[in-house]
């Protein structure tokens, strides 16, 4: 199976209308999905939601109003209630926000998956800067590919959930690149209404060079913790490990950055992480698929690939599978797999997890 590519032009709600007519089924089954976990998992009634998800979309309408426009047009397009379409674009900051409380609460445990990489120039095979990951979540979760054209013809290819304006994990015609993890603190706290996670990986992924793709993350305070891997071609990569209150930029080290769900040194950085007996499982990918990229340098693409498949730690590891045992709402794969060249413009993407799933492309124009 490949995932569905849409190639999005015009305004942002042209874009967003566009989205949401051509995914309308796929909508329907994320908003199905995401209601019922937010009240099996988390413990949130749907009118709960509702009421966090409206007054965050009154939040993003100042804080950027093309993103605001996009989520009119998904909604108009696809037939969805607005609010519906809003709870699913601040979904992170209601689940993460939600598993950091509850694991504290009840010192149960928390979500664990993506693991992301970059290979810098110096350890690559053909001197190309390579960004990827694997992508851990819900696996009924329904997924798509976006091509978007802007006014002033800047591109961007980039995987997202269906109904979520700001993808996640692609690249642009600029070179610049982005990878997220899912991370917690005991101080997240999706009421502090800031510029919510998939507004910035959306800005991200419209920055013309790096320094204004890191400002994205590290100018302005966070409601939630997240991890943004960013890059440009020719050879600029930082990991930034963001918390509400506080930011850890690392650099590479021997031409290699990977980064996992658990902040490197926590206590450093002065925040907490809520207990969680998983991050075991998030250390081992960390190491794993780091010592797996330095083994096979100089790094090609189609090694970087044969990486992601790795199953060391099975069904835990780098690529995830189904714990058998596991209760449905405890339940995670890896959703799609995606490697990068950013010099070349070429976004590589899988529609599951990377074992059994062929990798299919999207090129843009330099």
């Amino acid at each position: 199976m490949s995932l569905p590519v849409l190639y999005l032009h015009g305004s942002p709600y042209d874009q967003g209308f566009q989205h949401g007519s051509a995914l309308k089924d796929r909508i329907a089954r994320n908003l199905r999905i995401y209601f019922e976990r937010f009240e099996r998992e988390v413990g949130l009634p749907r009118a709960q939601v509702l009421a966090w998800s409206t007054r965050y979309a009154d939040a993003i309408a100042g804080q950027n109003p093309d993103y605001h426009a996009a989520l009119r047009g998904v909604a108009d397009g696809s037939g969805a209630a607005f609010g519906d379409i809003a709870a699913l674009n601040v979904r992170y900051e209601i689940l993460y926000y939600q598993f950091g409380k509850n694991a504290t609460a009840l010192a149960s445990d928390a979500v664990d998956g993506c693991t992301a990489f970059a290979v810098l120039p110096e350890a690559s095979a053909d001197g190309h800067l390579l960004l990827g990951q694997n992508w851990d979540w819900i696996p009924q979760v329904r997924g798509a590919i976006l091509h978007t054209t802007e006014a002033d013809g800047l591109q961007t290819a980039a995987f997202t959930e269906a109904g979520i304006v700001g993808a996640k994990i692609g690249l642009n015609s600029a070179g610049v690149g982005l990878a997220i993890n899912g991370m917690t603190t005991t101080d997240d706290d999706w009421a502090r209404l800031s510029r919510p996670f998939h507004v910035r990986c959306y800005e991200i992924l419209r920055a013309r060079d790096f320094d204004q793709a890191v400002g994205v993350v590290t100018n302005e305070a966070r409601a939630c913790s997240t991890n943004f891997l960013i890059a440009q071609a020719p050879g600029r990569a930082a990991d930034i490990e963001a918390a509400p209150d506080a930011v850890s930029l690392l650099r590479p080290r021997n031409g290699l950055l990977v980064h996992a769900n658990h902040f490197l040194d926590p206590r450093a950085l002065g925040v907490e992480e809520p207990p969680n007996p998983r991050r075991v499982f998030s250390c081992h990918r960390n190491d794993r698929l780091g010592a797996l990229l330095d083994s096979r340098r100089p790094v090609t693409r189609e090694a970087a690939e044969e990486c992601l498949r790795d199953h060391d730690e099975h069904p835990m590891g780098v690529c995830r599978h189904a714990e058998p045992d596991a209760p449905p709402e405890q339940q995670y794969v890896t959703v799609t797999s995606v490697v990068m060249d950013l010099h070349a413009r070429t976004l590589r993407v899988t529609d599951g997890p990377p074992c059994r799933s062929e990798y299919q492309t999207v090129e843009l124009a330099a």
